[in-house]
């Protein structure tokens, strides 16, 4: 995939900036993303938003935020968190619900549609957006490499 100038998407600057309505611009994790503000294009210390789709079927596959939070805000579809020690906990938001995931809680993501694509607002509180994110073996319990960008 060709890599995405992400600060010329930014208007203003001095206090202010601004990136307008955009579409679906790059992938991390079986999951596409808008694109959304971070340190990669605004001068963010500890934050970074995002408009994330998960196509029908998709899944973002068994990962942990290290050390940082999260915030979704359900805007499309019907989403099920499998969560926890070896993903034995589950639960299921739609179009609506808010979303708080702990600092290093293991957890898989999937859209339950077959039909229809799941929209979230995804705010972080870590400005380097994927570079604190690692893969979690639902199998060991184990965590693995910082999961790559596609």
């Amino acid at each position: 995939m060709e890599e995405i100038d992400l600060k010329g998407l930014v208007e203003g600057g001095d206090g202010i900036h601004v990136i307008r309505g955009s579409n679906d611009i790059r992938g991390w994790n079986g999951i596409r993303y808008a694109a959304g503000l971070s340190a990669k294009n605004v001068p963010a210390k500890h934050l970074s938003m995002n408009v994330a789709r998960i196509p029908p079927g998709g899944v973002a596959y068994a990962h942990v935020h290290v050390g940082f939070e999260l915030m979704l805000y359900i805007l499309q579809g019907t989403v099920r968190h499998e969560y926890g020690d070896h993903l034995k906990l589950s639960i299921e938001n739609t179009a609506g619900d808010f979303i708080y995931i702990e600092p290093d809680v293991p957890h898989e993501v999937f859209n339950v549609s077959d039909t229809e694509p799941v929209m979230a607002v995804v705010a972080r509180s870590d400005a380097s957006e994927w570079s604190h994110i690692v893969v979690y073996d639902r199998r060991t319990g184990r965590l693995g490499d910082v999961l790559e960008k596609s």
